[in-house]
């Protein structure tokens, strides 16, 4: 074309389009972002918003529960649920104007709601009218998986999309999957008074983490009343039944609901990304290369619908890759840094990592040490009384290289983050320990730890010498 109505499209209105349409809109470009459903996408109204809302009041609950571990009354919490849940819509609603058509018109984008569909590399047909631009970029996100179970059709399964519609609590609920999501909802509607099964294939809940933070959150869970099954697969649906089997038996799991937690696929449907030439992985994610481009080298995804990784924070960060390689791509473009990756899950407690785990790094033939340490040895974790955890580093042997940490404790999120900018700018455990911090904080945690991998490495036979030393010169 001669010309085009914009210098840039971005399809979806989640944290990936935003971030996108906001780095061209500061850069002076023209921008339009199509929104078919919510501004603020998954993150904001099914998402990270939501189940965080919803676990705080779980923890709530817990806390009187266990009032007595304070030196208070225990009492057995009187749930509403219904004001439970309308406490989560307050929550996205507060947070819903950062996001809104309004704001992100002031800012210089050029907001529509609708649905969008490709005519061909550089045009897009919304609400009946096409527009046009050089460059676009596909964020749309992704969809829960509903595995396709007989009898899936005589009930309304919940997912991480429509649970947020329940305003009468669950007696019974079943939670099939043992991922991140899974378990922090398991874990927040058991602390709310529901009876919960979770149900996973493997051998263990959390299978991206270390075993042993696995086998510590399966206790933690069966502790706190949820029942798991293991190596047990979902097979069949009936009205208030799960149908699983284990090593060829099956057995039936009563419900009030039935709940999928098993992963999600890209929205990539009613895009017609055909017409554009644009291809799918083996995933049905939108293939790219290392420049978020797809087989259309002027159209770039990025995001739940790009992959790799289905975090809001990865999708924030490929979109700011997407965004000027889109639009400056012609004279330069930037590969994606995925060096250092890290992620959470919001249980209590906290599960957060980055870098490499044991496990991986024995599968890459990586060599590592590992240093831990304990949070009951945190003063603050003990004063609080919350003293559940570990903090476990990876380091290069023979050096302070930090190869990947993993935190489990309260808020793990938080803390891991120091880890994260050690190893993206090149710091190691001595520049930790070299570190103030502040006291008492559960971030001392890291440095105690560096400290651990100190002591460890400790010149024995200098110290040996200096005690000596001193013993001639008292």
């Amino acid at each position: 074309m001669a010309s085009y109505d914009n210098n840039l499209i971005v399809i979806g209105a989640g944290s990936g389009g935003l971030i996108a349409a906001l780095v061209a809109a500061t850069l002076r470009a023209r921008v339009t972002l199509i929104e078919r459903h919510k501004m603020g996408g998954d993150c904001l109204n099914t998402g990270c918003v939501p189940s965080k809302t919803l676990l705080s009041a779980a923890k709530a609950a817990h806390i009187m529960r266990h009032g007595a571990d304070y030196g208070l009354q225990s009492v057995e919490p009187q749930v509403n649920f219904a004001a439970v849940m309308e406490r989560v819509q307050r929550a996205i609603a507060t947070i819903e104007p950062k996001d809104s058509v309004e704001r992100y018109s002031s800012l210089g984008v050029n907001c529509i709601i609708g649905d969008a569909e490709f005519v061909d590399d550089h045009s897009v047909r919304v609400n009946g009218e096409v527009i046009t631009a050089r460059s676009i970029i596909v964020a749309t996100g992704g969809t829960p998986f509903v595995p396709p179970l007989p009898g899936l059709e005589s009930i309304t399964p919940l997912t991480s999309d429509n649970v947020w519609e329940l305003r009468e609590q669950p007696r019974r609920l079943v939670v099939v999957g043992g991922g991140p999501i899974g378990c922090e909802l398991a874990q927040a509607f058991a602390r709310l008074g529901t009876e919960v099964t979770q149900v996973q294939m493997g051998s263990h809940i959390m299978d991206r983490e270390d075993p042993e933070v696995a086998a510590h959150m399966q206790e933690v869970l069966r502790s706190e009343g949820v029942r798991i099954e293991l190596n047990a697969r979902a097979v069949a649906v009936a009205p208030g039944a799960l149908t699983i089997e284990r090593d060829g038996e099956r057995s039936e799991l009563p419900f009030d609901q039935l709940l999928f937690a098993v992963g999600r696929r890209a929205n990539t449907a009613g895009l017609n990304l055909e017409a554009a030439g644009v291809k799918l992985s083996d995933r049905g994610t939108v293939a790219v290369d290392e420049y978020l481009r797809s087989s259309t080298p002027n159209i770039f995804a990025c995001g739940d619908v790009a992959g790799p990784y289905q975090f809001t924070h990865m999708a924030s960060h490929q979109a700011g890759y997407a965004a000027l390689n889109a639009l400056f791509g012609r004279l330069w473009k930037t590969k994606v840094d995925y060096g250092v990756v890290p992620w959470a899950t919001y249980t209590e407690p906290e599960v957060a990592r980055v870098g490499l785990s044991e496990e991986e790094a024995t599968a890459a033939g990586v060599a590592y040490d590992v240093t831990r340490y304990g949070l009951d040895d945190l003063d603050r974790a003990i004063a609080e009384g919350n003293a559940d955890g570990w903090v476990k580093v990876l380091t290069k042997p023979g050096s302070d290289r930090i190869l990947g940490a993993c935190i489990v404790g309260p808020h793990a999120g938080e803390i891991v983050q120091e880890f994260v900018s050690a190893m993206t700018h090149g710091m190691g455990l001595k520049k930790i320990m070299g570190t103030i911090h502040i006291y008492p904080t559960v971030a001392e945690a890291n440095k105690l730890a560096a400290g651990a991998w100190r002591k460890a490495r400790a010149p024995q036979g200098a110290l040996d010498l200096l005690g000596r030393v001193f013993a001639l010169t008292r």
